[in-house]
């Protein structure tokens, strides 16, 4: 996942004003306890911070790929 993606993703979930915020503030345990533009920063890919997002903030599986995308089986 590029780091584009991720964003788009975030706002797609989230919103553009709150995806910031979510991405500053939330501590995940998951990723060392790092917020997500913590690890971001550190080099974590993307697609493992936006997977512990969605685990963090019990993100439906139907909804983790976006919209118009179907989850891989």
């Amino acid at each position: 996942m590029k780091l584009s993606e991720f964003w788009a993703l975030m706002e797609h979930e989230f919103g553009a004003g709150y995806t910031p915020v979510l991405a500053r503030d939330l501590v995940l345990g998951s990723l060392g306890h790092r917020t997500a533009a913590e690890a971001l920063d550190a080099g974590v890919n993307p697609k493992t911070v936006w997977f512990a997002i969605c685990e963090e903030q019990e993100i439906p599986q139907e909804r983790r790929w976006g919209p118009d995308k179907e989850p891989l089986r």
